[in-house]
């Protein structure tokens, strides 16, 4: 029974305020540990999704990723759960709708979150024992940060390696150029704080960690006056209290914790800075270098300086139209704007960083100048009231929107609150933005307010660095060579006794990934814990404009999208599509060009955005059906603006503009180079999938590898005379097709708010209805697969597919369970934990109806592929727990009801609908995945997991070019 005080507040605990925030629904109480001195924000709101975060401030003064590290490790056991890896033993064993846990550069947090109290309270229990009674076996830190081994661990005269999982993780982390940039840069900005270093970790010192600094780093680090907890959701604090007091709290008396929190020492005067980043051997390096300049700025937990910083950005950098993106844009000094450009306010101090990618490392010079020519005239001529009207309607937005569909809301904005509660700003001011966007609003009356902003922190303020970083097609092959050098050095001087210790500790770290643990002592729920099914929102119809109306608690936002079947196309129209949908919001419209359209959406909308869905039939994947869906949102004042803005962009799109398209595709090129390293399992699994449905051909030729290599062909290509203008020809004939297409419209937002909107509709589109124009027609596809695609990593991905069925097929649901089953029973244990990769696993794909294997940031390339095969084998042959199954199909369940934000709800439900995914089919498949047995498993692996009809794709470096080949794998360039 929980114990409370008269004011309601557990003893443990004094209550130091509570405050309600109206706009975000909550009311934020704060709290702190009397004995430990614990701190305790607690956001009440009427929300079953309860979320609890955990963060430790940690500051390493070094690139070993003690703190990556350590995060890892601390989830491999602890006192009161002894068992080898109780964090993935959980994820299978609950219902959360969130489970993780992440370094930042100066802090480190374990959060998860769940809608059901039972499952909340045992992942509690688990989580506090983890984070603050943690085992930290040694086994564990070789496992999950480095070891040495020799590359066969029992046969000493093979080479020795290094292996780890977070080795491995920051191999294929550090691959990206802009990692690299980004570190660069810090360690420059940061020349004597903590930010000076990778919190993850730079796999080359790594390997210099040892286990003691790991238990070091803890014992400083892990303490409950050390730490921030927050929590959102309908669980009383007192509750949490009681929990948090009986769990851990109590065992712990206050302790003075000596950190380097301190600010940088600044410079006074800029520094220019040169450093290579590595390409393929024999990859030209022009238009390859990146050109950065970034500002150390104030406090990020001062309100006052976070929001003039925020506002700085914005009208620098919010859009097309801000005078430092176009500036970037507009340029022919390099390809695109940097991906760093903006604000970084998560540290404890901010940076400002803009710059360009696609250039030459003799542009520095001409860089700087533009940048800093662009900024003087915006002190000289100042911004206009418009402008910055609409950029705090963009703040207002983004405080009101309640967003969740990625990681609970609840999360989100426990997410926003921590850099304040870690670096001793106030969390409450943070998050409660109404009162400071009124003072705001009164500030930028006085004209001269954002040029002096501007020449305060940029202009005048010389602690500043601008980093080159440039291609050097050697690099890499000189640091495999330093390794493999020190490596051999470091095995020519072991003694017997050193060598023996090697081949022992790999035997007894393998010994313990192999043990089975008794998990009975971890809490669970089980398949009687599982909820009925919510039902999903319903939608009334405007039938005289085929309009869906869903009523959502939406905060004050309305969000509107028009749907439009896609009509026939030839090949080349189709891989036009992804270029089209980027274009059409981007480009003027009517009367106004580009640049001023920018403007109106930002003052009149949250944005706006086009895309294509597609799906198969819930009976036939290789039946495909296409919609382009125009989408938008806006604060409810603007419902009748963001339905204008949608009409005058789909009926006066502008492909007229041909610098504006060029360099659209010239961004369109950096972001999809730079997805290869961070998504390269889902490349991989793409690129594997391509021909064994007409969905999944699709998904690989808009948005897989042979889509990134078209555009760069493209991108390349345009500079030759004509070939522009023909393309923005091809855009706008294109759009013409489908201006002729029927629409119809969905329309979310509260109770009040949708009748007008459904009028709107009528008095904007009514009297503009199309000729109704043919519908596509995607050919059944049907081929095997045996791609190796190579580019610049470090690490591999690698990915098996197999053909399967539709979501409605009986055997559906068996796939399904067999993903998890096949994940949690075996390739976890040989991908990750043996074979050092960050992650690995299986699923079904019913859109597409394939099942897919795959790796991600992989040491290991063949022994993966087999460990694929070698999964189903074990399937049929191993014994199996029961309790394993019911995990599996616990997985399912969750994935299925994991919650959304009121908007994506709808949004769900409607393309349900758009697609024939009706309540009584989900309600079936949920059904069938109840009624899983082992032996449906079995089965249907036997039928549709046939080693003879697997098509296999790889994501790999050159240097892996004679495996793959052996491996009979086509090269494939990218």
């Amino acid at each position: 029974m929980t114990v409370v005080s008269e004011s309601g507040v557990h003893p443990a605990f004094e209550k130091l305020r509570s405050h309600r925030i109206a706009t975000l629904n909550v009311t934020v109480e704060e709290y702190r540990h009397r004995k430990t001195g614990a701190q305790h924000l607690h956001m009440a709101a009427d929300n079953d999704e309860n979320v609890f975060f955990v963060a430790l401030r940690t500051f390493p003064m070094d690139s070993t990723g003690v703190a990556h590290i350590l995060e890892h490790t601390a989830l491999c056991g602890s006192e009161k759960f002894p068992v080898r890896d109780p964090f993935f033993m959980m994820i299978r064993r609950s219902l959360n709708t969130f489970m993780n846990a992440f370094t930042s550069s100066d802090w480190t947090a374990y959060p998860f979150a769940s809608k059901n109290r039972k499952d909340f309270d045992n992942l509690l229990s688990v989580y506090l024992d983890s984070v603050f009674f943690s085992s930290l076996d040694p086994l564990d830190f070789a496992q999950e940060g480095h070891r040495l081994e020799f590359e066969k661990p029992d046969d000493p005269s093979s080479p020795l390696v290094y292996r780890g999982v977070v080795y491995n993780e920051m191999k294929g982390a550090m691959s990206s150029a802009t990692s690299q940039l980004w570190q660069n840069l810090s360690s420059h900005l940061f020349p004597t704080t903590t930010y000076h270093y990778n919190s993850g970790g730079e796999p080359d010192h790594i390997v210099d960690l040892e286990y003691d600094d790991l238990l070091s780093f803890y014992r400083h680090h892990y303490h409950p006056s050390n730490a921030t907890f927050a929590t959102y959701g309908n669980i009383p604090a007192h509750e949490h209290h009681e929990k948090f007091e009986a769990l851990a709290l109590s065992r712990f008396d206050r302790l003075d914790i000596d950190l380097p929190v301190r600010d940088e020492k600044r410079l006074f005067a800029p520094i220019r800075v040169e450093q290579g980043y590595g390409v393929n051997e024999g990859e030209s390096t022009d238009h390859k270098t990146h050109i950065v300049m970034g500002w150390l700025l104030g406090h990020s937990f001062d309100l006052q300086s976070n929001l003039e910083a925020q506002l700085l950005a914005s009208v620098l950098l919010e859009n097309s139209a801000s005078p430092l993106m176009r500036a970037l844009e507009t340029t022919d000094i390099g390809h695109s704007p940097s991906p760093l450009c903006g604000l970084e306010d998560s540290n404890r101090e901010m940076t400002f960083v803009c710059g360009i990618e696609g250039t030459e490392p003799e542009k520095q010079a001409e860089l700087e100048a533009l940048i800093e020519q662009t900024l003087k005239t915006v002190v000289e001529e100042g911004v206009s009231h418009e402008r910055l009207e609409a950029i705090l309607h963009q703040l207002e937005l983004h405080q009101r929107e309640i967003s969740g569909d990625g990681m609970p809301y609840g999360l989100q904005l426990i997410m926003t609150a921590i850099s304040p509660m870690v670096h001793g700003g106030d969390p409450v001011a943070l998050l409660d933005l109404e009162p400071v966007l009124a003072e705001m609003r009164e500030k930028i009356r006085d004209r001269g307010y954002i040029p002096e902003l501007i020449r305060r922190n940029l202009v005048d303020n010389p602690h500043r660095v601008t980093l080159t970083l440039r291609p050097d097609d050697k690099l890499e092959h000189r640091r495999q060579s330093a390794i493999k050098t020190a490596l051999a050095a470091k095995k020519a001087k072991l003694t017997a006794e050193e060598t023996a210790q090697i081949v022992e500790r790999a035997k007894a770290l393998e010994d313990r990934q192999q043990r089975k643990d008794d998990d009975s002592i971890l809490p669970k729920v089980d398949l009687t814990d599982v909820p009925l099914k919510l039902p999903e929102p319903e939608a009334r119809y405007a039938g005289d404009i085929s309009a869906a109306l869903y009523a959502q608690g939406t905060n004050g936002l309305v969000y509107e999208q028009v749907i439009l079947p896609l009509p026939a196309m030839s090949d080349d129209e189709l891989l036009l599509l992804p270029l089209y949908t980027t274009c059409l919001t981007e480009v003027g419209s009517g009367e106004l060009d580009y640049l001023q359209m920018q403007d109106r959406v930002t003052a009149e909308s949250g944005g706006i955005s086009a895309f294509v869905s597609a799906r198969g039939r819930i009976d036939d994947v290789q039946s495909l059906s296409g919609f382009l869906v125009l989408n938008g949102k806006a604060l409810a004042r603007n419902r009748e603006a963001l339905t204008r803005l949608l009409k005058d962009v789909f009926s006066g799109a502008r492909f007229d503009e041909h610098d504006r398209i060029r360099e659209m595709i010239a961004q369109v090129r950096s972001r999809r180079e730079q997805s290869v390293t961070g998504s390269g399992h889902g490349l991989a699994m793409s690129a594997a999938s391509q021909g064994l449905s007409a969905g999944a051909w699709l998904g690989f030729r808009l948005g897989g590898l042979e889509a990134i290599r078209d555009i760069k062909a493209l991108d390349d290509a345009l500079d030759e005379p004509g070939k522009l203008a023909n393309l923005c020809s091809r855009l706008a004939s294109l759009h013409q097709r489908m201006q002729q297409q029927q629409r119809q419209f969905l329309a979310i937002g509260e109770e009040e708010h949708l009748e007008p909107m459904a009028e709107d509709l009528r008095k904007l589109w009514q009297n503009d209805e199309p000729a109704a124009g043919g519908a596509w027609d995607i050919k059944p596809v049907s081929y095997q697969t045996r791609q190796a695609w190579l580019t610049s990593t470090q690490v591999n991905f690698c990915a098996k597919a197999y053909s399967t069925v539709a979501i409605d097929h009986p055997d559906a649901a068996a796939l399904t369970v067999l993903g998890g089953f096949l994940r949690n029973g075996y390739l976890h244990r040989v991908i990750r934990e043996k074979g050092g990769a960050y992650g690995g696993g299986a699923g079904q794909d019913s859109v597409n109806g394939t099942f897919r294997f795959f790796s991600y940031r992989d040491p290991r390339l063949s022994e993966t592929l087999s460990d694929f095969d070698a999964a189903v084998e074990w399937l049929q042959t191993a014994e199996h727990d029961p309790q394993e199954l019911e995990e599996s199909i616990l997985g399912v369940v969750g994935q299925l009801d994991k919650p959304r934000s009121p908007a994506g709800e709808a949004r769900h439900a409607f393309q349900n609908r758009l697609f024939g995914r009706t309540p009584e089919q989900q309600a079936r498949f949920r059904e069938r995945v109840l009624a899983v047995t082992l032996e449906d498993l079995k089965r249907v692996a036997r039928t549709w997991l046939k080693p003879d009809t697997a098509s296999t794709a790889v994501v790999t470096s050159p240097d892996h070019r004679a495996v793959v080949e052996e491996l009979g794998l086509a090269v494939e360039e990218l």
